[in-house]
């Protein structure tokens, strides 16, 4: 059985990636999944206006919890074993310290698709993890809509 990352910020793009992961379990892959999400680091600005350092660690525990709800609930519904981790820092760097950590063996991750200028100037965590990890990593783009009806049910 191999152990898969999937890092989760919250987003569509991000459950694109769960799904595709749970395809190929339907396809007979056996794996176990370690969900991850990587909270922005508290800055001591923000403790010296909030007065109070566990309130903001609890709001990004919170936060983190609230962003692998999504992919929580479709590994839940297939009965596939998966594990957590909310953590703060840079993104990529602590991505592949939690392939390391857990032992993964590939990631998961969907692409933002901020295009390429923007990615150029910008970079993007899916582009960083992809140059730097130790495992195999795969990128999910999100699928566009087939027709209208879909890009007017995804506007609402």
């Amino acid at each position: 059985m191999i152990k898969i990352l999937l890092p989760l910020d919250g987003s569509e793009a991000a459950l694109d990636a769960v799904r595709h992961a749970l395809a190929l379990v339907r396809e007979g892959l056996q794996a176990s999944f370690v969900l991850a999400n990587v909270q922005a680091p508290t800055y001591f600005y923000e403790v010296v206006l909030a007065h109070d350092a566990d309130l903001l660690e609890r709001a990004s525990r919170e936060a983190g919890a609230h962003a692998l709800a999504g992919g929580e609930a479709l590994l839940d519904a297939t009965g596939v074993g998966w594990e957590r981790e909310v953590a703060s820092g840079d993104p990529g760097h602590v991505l592949i310290d939690v392939v390391e950590r857990y032992g993964c063996d590939a990631v998961i991750m969907g692409a933002r698709g901020v295009g390429s200028v923007r990615s150029a100037l910008f970079g993007s965590v899916s582009q960083w993890v992809l140059q730097h990890s130790p495992v195999p990593v795969t990128i999910v783009r999100r699928a566009e809509p087939e027709s209208e009806s879909e890009v007017e049910a995804e506007d609402e």
